[in-house]
């Protein structure tokens, strides 16, 4: 925080509001009162409580989403300062101001900074994104995977959908159909699981099609962007080695080559 901003103990916001899908956004400002360790979410706290601009009239209450307040849920996602992060974790004294809050423009507008994300629990369907068991009788203990597997599966699933991967990714936009970094990467977690293998084939299918893997441009800003830091690019170089011996099976109608 500048010298100037702990004197006078205040912190200046300016926050891209829209009201309503349909409408055009705008740029709103705020200043609160400074308090230590304060993050994002508590300054919107604030705003919340008492909507007064930095000019000094009534406003509306700052829209947005949160849930878990520790960076496991992912709900809480926009743009700060020009970065797609999670704003749970974003501490004011961090953050040079005046503190720019934006929506992630990858996904449509609800309100303010709330974003609708279905886009991406659409594309977890079409890639069947789980692990398909008959739960209507016990089936006993499950297959156990390999500890060396498991460390780097485990690190897969830290995925919280949280959608900051695909804001950070220029391959994702209105131009094209890519499912986006977390949902290949969603891919391999399940392909590598011994019960989840089994529509491993199908998921590979569903990723040579439009919108799969084909669409990467390898620009790598998904695996500095992520917030767990989940190895985003190794997924995706893993996922175009197995895609291609999919193919080369499919061609030759083989059973045989090696995974």
């Amino acid at each position: 925080m500048s010298q100037q901003n702990t004197a006078t103990k205040t912190i200046r916001f300016e926050i891209r509001r829209q009201d309503k899908p349909e409408l055009e956004s705008y740029w709103e400002k705020f200043e609160i009162e400074y308090r230590p360790n304060m993050n994002v979410i508590s300054a919107l706290m604030e705003i919340q409580r008492n909507p007064v601009n930095a000019d000094g009239k009534e406003t509306t209450p700052v829209s947005w989403e949160m849930s878990c307040l520790e960076e496991v849920c992912g709900a809480c996602s926009m743009v700060i300062n020009g970065r797609p992060r999670q704003s749970c974790t974003a501490l004011v004294d961090q953050l040079q101001q005046p503190i720019k809050l934006e929506p992630m423009a990858t996904f449509p507008i609800v309100r303010d900074l709330v974003v609708n994300r279905n886009v991406m629990f659409d594309s977890l369907q079409k890639v069947k994104a789980w692990v398909p068991i008959d739960g209507t009788y016990g089936l006993g203990e499950g297959p156990r995977m390999p500890e060396r597997k498991r460390q780097w599966a485990y690190e897969l699933s830290k995925c919280m959908t949280c959608g900051v991967c695909l804001e950070a990714c220029p391959n994702v936009n209105d131009n094209t159909d890519f499912v986006g970094p977390a949902i290949l990467s969603q891919v391999r977690l399940f392909n590598a699981h011994p019960t989840g293998a089994m529509n491993r084939d199908e998921r590979l299918h569903t990723l040579m099609t439009d919108g799969g893997i084909a669409e990467c441009g390898n620009s790598q800003n998904c695996v500095v962007a992520c917030p767990k830091g989940i190895p985003l690019t190794t997924s995706i170089a893993a996922l175009n080695r197995a895609t291609s011996v999919q193919m080369f099976k499919d061609f030759f109608g083989s059973d045989h080559m090696v995974d």
